[in-house]
């Protein structure tokens, strides 16, 4: 045997055991998925919207209707908030909109625009039996859709509640590579996610309010909701819809934004993810924001400042 022949031998060999550890990995992960389906099962109710299938979760009977949008790439919406909302749900009707490739709901690929998100949005609570109008409280990516609902519905929207939300001026130099979290989907769809210590563990988990079967679910949803193609689809086009909101001017509707330390990945240093927010708001007529020591996902953190502040803005 030359050395050519032995070289392509070592190839060889070495591709056919990373094709049977992947295969285990992935065999790993569908066995694993079965175990969890019962925890797969939608906490909240159901709604068809244009034929698919999305989770909208209503907690609470007051007369005015909070309405939780997620940021981009959160796998269980629900439970994300639930730390949050249910210091609110005594005074409030609150909702949690989970969109297409996210929490319960279907995972679609199809166009992402600012225009489908929102009508989707819509679709999904009209059929849950709600109505405007409503108090968006929309986090980070979501922050996009909460601004163009008040600039193209005006009626329908009383009030944004911004949980470190994002604004348009965020994105004119925000990297988003697709082609990385392409890679995460393939990694999460083989199961190779499973691998890795400590990657379910949301701030949801480590930081928040819930029980031991919640963090459960989290987990299991976690394993089927990690960089969807919905959710990457919403990404690619992200920088445009940033754009349609940028150009529609700002919503004049009372406001309050919680703003973080701009720690926990969101890709900028304190001074410029505090600075971009702040200079949105002074556009604000009726304005207010109030600076968080802690990471991006505000509300696993400082939900009792957060929540007292929301009753008290709410109030005026």
């Amino acid at each position: 045997m030359n050395k050519t022949e032995k070289i392509m031998r070592v190839i060889i060999i070495i591709i056919v055991i990373l094709v049977v550890l992947f295969l285990l990995i992935y065999i790993n992960h569908r066995v694993h998925l079965e175990k969890e389906s019962a925890l797969r099962s939608p906490i909240g109710q159901i709604v068809e919207v244009n034929g698919h299938n999305m989770s909208v979760y209503i907690e609470g009977k007051g007369e005015t209707t909070l309405v939780f949008m997620s940021g981009g790439g959160t796998s269980c919406p629900i439970l994300d908030f639930k730390s949050l909302y249910s210091l609110l749900c005594d005074d409030y009707k609150v909702v949690v909109v989970e969109k297409f490739g996210y929490g319960f709901s279907d995972v679609i690929d199809t166009d992402r625009d600012i225009d489908s998100i929102l009508e989707d949005t819509r679709a999904a609570l009209e059929a849950a039996g709600l109505s405007a109008p409503y108090v968006l409280c929309p986090h980070s990516m979501s922050g996009l859709e909460a601004l163009y609902w008040a600039q193209k519905y005006p009626n329908e929207v009383s009030a944004i509640i911004g949980l470190d939300m994002a604004v348009p001026q965020y994105y004119d130099t925000m990297n988003i590579n697709i082609s990385t979290m392409r890679i995460a989907s393939w990694a999460a769809g083989m199961g190779v996610t499973r691998l890795i210590p400590g990657i379910a563990e949301s701030d949801a988990i480590q930081h928040g309010t819930l029980s031991d079967r919640e963090k459960e679910i989290y987990r299991a949803v976690f394993y089927s909701r990690t960089a969807t193609v919905t959710m990457i689809n919403e990404c690619a086009s992200v920088k445009e819809n940033a754009k349609k909101v940028e150009s529609a001017g700002v919503p004049q509707v009372p406001m309050l934004l919680f703003i973080s330390d701009g720690s926990g990945g969101t890709g900028f240093d304190k001074e410029t993810w505090r600075r971009i927010p702040i200079e949105y708001i002074s556009q604000v007529h009726n304005g207010k924001y109030i600076e968080l020591d802690c990471p991006h996902y505000v509300h696993n953190y400082e939900y009792d400042t957060i929540s007292e502040t929301i009753m008290e803005f709410l109030a005026d």
